[in-house]
């Protein structure tokens, strides 16, 4: 139930809102209690590779004793990389085991930003599967070994991994993500955090054992929901061929071929693959029961609507957090599809989690920037105490007994006790004394016939002269995209403030590393075709 507070330094009230106690197991006695009741169910189908879950703690065990063997422990740090395989999960679930930290390295990242994170992150060993990494770090390296033959299992005392015990405080793993310096910063993530995200995964899905799709690269904190979520619960992970994930069409045929209930994907995916089954004629080989959303805002476009309409059992989550603060909040869309609203909710925090909301404006209190505490909370960046002054900040005791918040640089606006995604805090748009969001105007364009993607920014080509222009991508497929025509309607449907002053028509958007749209990239990108004459209104 949301209240107000003045824990916070700010001069302002802030809204509070607290997702209940939790008290989640250790996600590695949950993994235990699965295998042992799940010895002979799959765990993980790699290609043409099934691993039961007596395979996968056995080969997690060899993986062990490598460890081990070269003197890893507790608090060490092990960086593995490689392709998304079941080498790699069961790489990270040994290391996890010893105690020690899981720095995942993905192999397509630019060799240099592979050194930065090796070196940055002090690792103690170098693990990689198929081929030995081109970068060199002066770290000392080792294979993964393969599975064991089915011949070397024996009785039920060998489906046992040594562990140490768990503390809330023992860090799970060291996550890299975008910092402003040119160089990633690594997200230190203990226990307390992935306990609580894996063990509300489990309840919270249609069912615990559900089939997932691996679909998420390793550099993402996504790639543990998927992982420990369907482990945790009995499920088996299928690891998605790397292809599919930039031909949508195929990737449906794969969802049916394999089966799959659960998928975890960002935004951009989910259109495309909205976009691609639009133009099947059946949905009906599919077993999807779940998707879940999770690293931009969701619109539901009429694709997304018809998507889901054409699978009335599927459910569609929408989940929210950061590298910092693994899983904060959730919303399941109910109802029919087609009442959906455009722009829907970010949702209520997870049972252990406490969010405040630190108003920018005393006359709009429900509105202001996210501040998360409780249990997602991370331990902080790794060598960057400034950083970690400014974006950890100590807070008076709230009600719920948190003194420690992490600043999201989000905005968001509370109603009725569910979170609404506004923007970026950094970006806050208002033009002409009237704040914007920008979303919504993506949202007017992509209603729009053979718009598939839809990016509006505000840009300021003069000091003080603050404007909107918009960048889309339309289907060739469709007739050609009519920009006077998409102008007209979004002068019906916005204030004039919002209206966007050119909508640009572009082969691609930039994307950051995950994916998703680089809005700077845009702004960078129209001020320059303005200033070449090429962004003209309405063009």
């Amino acid at each position: 139930m949301a209240r107000k507070s003045t824990a916070l330094t700010s001069p302002h009230p802030y809204v509070s809102l607290w997702g209940g106690p939790a008290d989640p197991p250790c996600l590695l006695d949950a993994l235990a209690t699965t295998a042992a009741e799940r010895r002979d169910d799959v765990a993980i189908r790699d290609g043409e590779r099934e691993l039961t879950y007596r395979d996968l703690t056995v080969w997690s065990g060899h993986i062990a004793a490598l460890l081990a063997d070269h003197g890893i422990g507790q608090g060490d740090r092990v960086a593995i990389t490689g392709p998304r395989s079941a080498a790699i999960v069961a790489a990270m679930l040994a290391t996890v085991h010893l105690g020690a930290t899981y720095v995942p390295l993905d192999a397509d990242y630019p060799l240099r930003r592979l050194e930065h994170m090796t070196t940055d992150s002090d690792a103690a060993l170098l693990l990689y599967a198929d081929t030995e990494p081109a970068f060199a770090t002066g770290v000392r390296s080792a294979p993964i070994p393969p599975p064991p033959g089915r011949r070397t299992v024996g009785t039920a005392d060998d489906v046992t991994l040594p562990r140490r015990p768990c503390r809330p405080d023992l860090p799970v793993y060291v996550i890299y993500t975008s910092g402003s310096t040119g160089l990633p910063k690594g997200v230190v993530l203990p226990h307390r955090c992935i306990d609580n995200m894996a063990h509300w995964q489990r309840s919270h899905s249609r069912r615990p054992d559900l089939r997932t799709a691996q679909f998420t690269p390793l550099n993402f904190d996504v790639w543990f929901q998927e992982v420990l979520g369907t482990l945790c619960g009995g499920g088996t992970l299928v690891i998605m061929p790397e292809p599919l994930r930039r031909d949508p069409i195929a990737l449906l045929d794969w969802l049916a071929e394999h089966r799959i209930e659960r998928l975890f994907l960002p935004y951009v995916a989910l259109n495309m693959l909205t976009a691609a089954a639009a133009a099947t004629d059946s949905l009906d080989a599919l077993a999807l029961r779940e998707v879940n959303l999770g690293g931009e805002q969701l619109v539901c476009t009429p694709a997304v609507r018809d998507f889901f309409r054409r699978l009335p059992d599927c459910r569609l989550n929408i989940h929210y957090g950061q590298s910092e603060s693994a899983m904060v909040t959730a919303h399941t869309l109910t109802g029919p599809p087609q009442d959906w609203p455009t722009l829907p909710p970010i949702g209520r925090p997870l049972p252990g989690c406490e969010v405040l909301v630190e108003p920018v404006d005393r006359n709009e209190p429900s509105v202001g920037e996210l501040l998360v505490a409780g249990l997602p909370l991370s331990a902080g960046y790794l060598n960057l105490p400034d950083l970690n002054a400014a974006r950890y900040v100590p807070v008076d005791p709230t009600r719920d007994g948190h003194d420690r918040a992490f600043r999201t640089g989000d905005l968001v606006r509370v109603e009725d006790d569910v979170i609404h995604y506004v923007g970026r805090a950094d970006n806050e748009v208002k033009i002409r004394g009237i704040r914007v969001n920008p979303l919504e105007v993506d949202a007017c364009l992509l209603e729009r016939p053979g718009v598939t993607e839809a990016v509006c920014v505000p840009i300021e080509i003069t000091e003080g002269s603050r404007q909107l222009r918009a960048a889309v991508i339309v289907d060739a497929r469709e007739a050609a995209f009519d920009a006077d025509r998409a102008m007209t309607a979004l002068t019906q449907l916005l204030p004039e403030q919002a209206v966007p002053v050119s909508i640009t028509v572009l082969p691609e958007l930039p994307r950051t590393p995950s994916g998703k749209a680089d809005r700077k990239a845009v702004a960078r990108t129209l001020a320059e075709m303005h200033l070449k004459g090429h962004a003209r209104p309405g063009r």
